[in-house]
């Protein structure tokens, strides 16, 4: 699985910045998280980021294979 949150900032006209302020999270965790270089979220996260970006949790995820 992997976190969609560039794409759905991109559909939506917002910057990593925008959601970077309003999540507070350290800078460095902020951007593993979007970058796809974490290996665990905690669901209050996952709420909030869909709060923020007012999408479901199925919003957030898409499923890939690597070779």
């Amino acid at each position: 699985m992997k976190l969609r949150i560039l794409e759905i900032l991109k559909e939506k006209g917002k910057t990593k910045y925008w959601l970077y302020i309003r999540l507070g999270f350290s800078y460095q965790n902020f951007n593993n998280m979007v970058n796809n270089k974490t290996q665990s979220i905690k669901f209050s996260t996952l709420q909030a980021l869909c709060e923020i970006l007012e999408c479901t949790p199925n919003d957030l995820f898409e499923e890939y294979h690597t070779k």
